[in-house]
């Protein structure tokens, strides 16, 4: 079977997501047709036999593992069991299921998460494990990096091309707006929103001071089906843009983006997080793809959509 072709049976776990929608996006862009998709209510990936039975039925040849239990740091701390058993179980579930229905390549999807809290920057690949985890998001990053290792064993002791990508920070159409649950830049994208209606000001967690790196949902996307095609290595590999920004500065282009024109108040007594988190994307420059969409640019598209969407 030449990989990836037209007549490829593609199976998109957590299609209904920000990573999964944009690879169903992407891969109808390009003329895939026969793909898979499973609500959590058609197939409960926490399910191991139910996983099973699907994949015995279903016969997928290429597999992309975007589903999981995601959250920000208010998510991270407020249930860690949650995002540590679930995750565990839809990874271990799916990629022995994907092994034993002799899938011929799995793409598991990670995060930069796992990296320890204070390793140098910019961050490469091999760092993994070289230092302690972030306390605000540590049992989702033990939860991945498992994943990555169940991925590396299915290769080592059966030869599976199972691959690991490690995005940075995501955004993008689709994204969680929910302020309990979200991440950074789409929280703060709806709190500058909502105070520019108000009149009041915005509130922000910490100091505003830690860097981080951001990437247009569909640049993942296209990095993903890339390197479904041309790469096979046992090694995780980053996937960013190759630069970062401040949190006080993120702030200042949303009020831009926005047209919000207040006062910004920081919290300082609210967690920082990590104090920076850039990739090194030089292996994935190895492969001959960089990501296109600007950070302004991606955040103006996301505000369009949730404009049109949620607010």
């Amino acid at each position: 079977m030449r990989l990836m072709n037209k007549d490829s049976r593609i199976l998109v776990l957590g299609h209904r997501g920000l990573v999964g929608s944009a690879l169903v996006r992407r891969l109808r862009s390009e003329g895939h047709d026969r793909l898979l998709q499973q609500t959590r209510q058609d197939l409960d990936l926490r399910d191991s036999v139910a996983v099973r039975r699907f994949f015995r039925t279903e016969r997928p040849e290429i597999v992309f593992l975007a589903a999981a239990r995601v959250g920000g740091i208010l998510a991270n701390d407020r249930a860690p069991v949650d995002f540590l058993m679930e995750n565990m179980a839809i990874q271990q579930n799916v990629i022995s299921a994907a092994h034993e229905a002799g899938v011929a390549k799995l793409l598991f999807l990670g995060s930069s998460c796992i990296y320890p809290r204070d390793c140098a920057q910019p961050i490469r690949e091999e760092y993994l494990l070289g230092g302690p985890l972030e306390p605000t998001n540590e049992w989702y990053a033990v939860a991945k990096i498992a994943g990555i290792k169940m991925c590396q064993a299915y290769r080592k002791q059966y030869g599976a091309d199972f691959i690991s990508v490690m995005p940075t920070n995501l955004y993008g159409p689709g994204d969680n707006f929910d302020l309990e649950t979200s991440h950074v830049l789409p929280a703060m994208l709806r709190k500058f929103h909502e105070a520019r209606a108000s009149g009041l000001p915005v509130q922000l967690w910490g100091t505003g001071s830690p860097r981080r790196e951001f990437l247009h949902v569909d640049d993942l996307a296209d990095a993903c089906l890339h390197l479904m095609r041309c790469y096979a290595d046992d090694r995780p590999i980053n996937v960013g843009v190759g630069e970062d920004v401040s949190i006080r500065d993120l702030a200042g282009l949303m009020a831009r983006i926005t047209g919000f024109e207040g006062d910004v108040l920081w919290d300082a007594s609210k967690p920082d997080g990590t104090p920076r988190k850039l990739l090194d994307v030089s292996r994935l420059a190895e492969t001959g793809w960089s990501a296109r969409i600007g950070l302004e640019e991606g955040i103006r598209e996301t505000y369009r959509w949730y404009l049109a969407h949620q607010a």
